[in-house]
């Protein structure tokens, strides 16, 4: 809503405010198909992050190119960044499973993510598994770092050329020259978008990796916005990076268990199902 706030203030044309709304409910649509993968077993979760990579992988071969950049795919004249929408799920997702296919999964979207390439992309997955390392090392999270590493240098060795595109690119700064609430409402959007991965870190120690790779991923996406000209992440124009807050913030870990103190007693929270209406009025 922030970002709509700047497009208005901006006067970004109508449909572009229709995009990202729509983008929006696209995303929460999502919801019931993330739940069942985030709550599956390791080899289902395997499997749809070894599909996700695949996808990228796909994109970077297949997909529509711009300036030597082959990042999106067009859908019904819009063009659709898969990476923003997959890869911040697909580190999410890594970070609750750890094995020899989701290892595998990590290494095809390094690879992706070099071929497209996508600098901003391939350091999200560079950032996030160097995090996953530190805190909890293992020979899945140390291969998975030397994929991201090789991954973001070869996106290096490219230059990226592509310009700056309007109320996409680069508004973290120019949005301030529109109007000083404009500046702060995008300012202000971008902060709120790490505040789950910071309170869930803090308040739930069993899960912390996970919430730590949610917050990394889009800080990284954040500060290569800010860095270049790349998309600025849901509170500029574009749906992809929408639908992949919304799937990503919704793989995060659902409350299944444990007590809180309700008025001077205490309420069995495994007796109450956590949810999807939960989740929509905790989005709200």
């Amino acid at each position: 809503m922030l970002g709509i706030v700047y497009m208005v203030i901006a006067g970004a044309p109508l449909r572009y405010l229709g995009i990202n709304i729509g983008a929006l409910g696209i995303g929460l649509s999502m919801l019931g198909m993330v739940g069942h993968v985030a709550t599956a077993g390791c080899r289902r979760a395997d499997a749809a992050i070894v599909t996700m990579a695949g996808a990228l992988l796909a994109t970077a071969l297949l997909g529509a190119e711009v300036n030597g950049a082959a990042r999106w795919v067009n859908l019904a004249g819009l063009a659709v960044q898969p990476s923003l929408i997959l890869l911040p799920v697909l580190l999410v997702a890594f970070a609750r499973t750890r094995s020899a296919s989701a290892t595998t999964g990590i290494v095809i979207a390094a690879a992706a993510m070099a071929l497209q390439p996508d600098r901003a992309m391939a350091g999200m997955l560079a950032l996030c598994v160097a995090i996953l390392t530190v805190t909890r090392r293992d020979r899945h999270t140390v291969i998975a770092f030397a994929a991201g590493v090789v991954g973001f240098a070869a996106t290096l060795m490219r230059a990226d050329t592509l310009p700056a595109a309007p109320y996409v690119d680069q508004i973290l700064y120019s949005s301030f020259d529109v109007h000083t609430g404009a500046g702060l409402a995008v300012w202000g959007g971008a902060a709120l978008m790490l505040v789950p991965g910071i309170v869930g870190f803090s308040r739930d120690p069993d899960n912390r990796t996970v919430y730590a790779a949610f917050g990394v991923a889009w800080f990284a996406a954040i500060v290569a916005a800010a860095l270049g000209n790349y998309p600025t992440p849901v509170v500029g124009y574009g749906g992809s990076a929408i639908i992949g807050y919304v799937v990503s913030l919704f793989a995060l870990p659902k409350l299944t268990g444990g007590s809180v103190p309700m008025g001077g007693r205490t309420e069995d929270l495994a007796d109450r199902s956590p949810s999807d209406l939960d989740l929509f009025v905790a989005l709200a």
